[in-house]
């Protein structure tokens, strides 16, 4: 059976940080330890935010700050704070996802490519939102909520 599209460190794209394979010989070993340094960091990934991200980063408490004041139990506040951020993530990537289509300057293939890993990632985050809202609804269920409570996680869950 043949291996199509496989990737080995040396196809990936990716510098090795340390190769570990090689053995000092007779003669390196005499040379002491300047042929045996420590590993040179060399820089991976990049993140960058947007000013409006930054602006909501700052922010006193953010946008769970309602969440958090709410007095509901905190396995709950946490999957909530877990549900808006799955759905903000989705909703980056669909902006992304317009972004790709209106740029003229891709080729078709490349744009394809990347539509093509942006609707998986969707698809992956959509499947995380299914089982946190599957899990709040078990756990709102076991907490024996007033009904209060369980407005307000409604009401929690549908703010954006």
């Amino acid at each position: 059976m043949a291996a199509i599209g496989t990737l080995n460190p040396g196809s990936s794209g990716v510098a090795s940080l340390l190769d570990t394979s090689r053995v000092a010989t007779g003669d390196e070993q005499e040379a002491g330890p300047s042929l045996l340094t420590t590993p040179t960091l060399v820089e991976g990934i990049k993140v960058s935010l947007s000013g409006a991200a930054i602006e909501k980063s700052a922010g006193a408490g953010g946008d769970n700050r309602d969440i958090e004041e709410s007095g509901l139990p905190e396995n709950i506040q946490q999957l909530l704070k877990m549900i808006r951020q799955l759905q903000q993530q989705i909703a980056e990537k669909n902006a992304r996802i317009k972004a790709v289509m209106a740029d003229k300057t891709l080729s078709t293939e490349v744009k394809l490519a990347k539509l093509a890993a942006l609707k998986g990632a969707i698809a992956a985050l959509n499947n995380g939102l299914i089982t946190a809202n599957l899990s709040l609804s078990k756990v709102m269920n076991q907490s024996n909520l007033t009904p209060e409570q369980t407005m307000k996680t409604a009401a929690l869950l549908l703010k954006n």
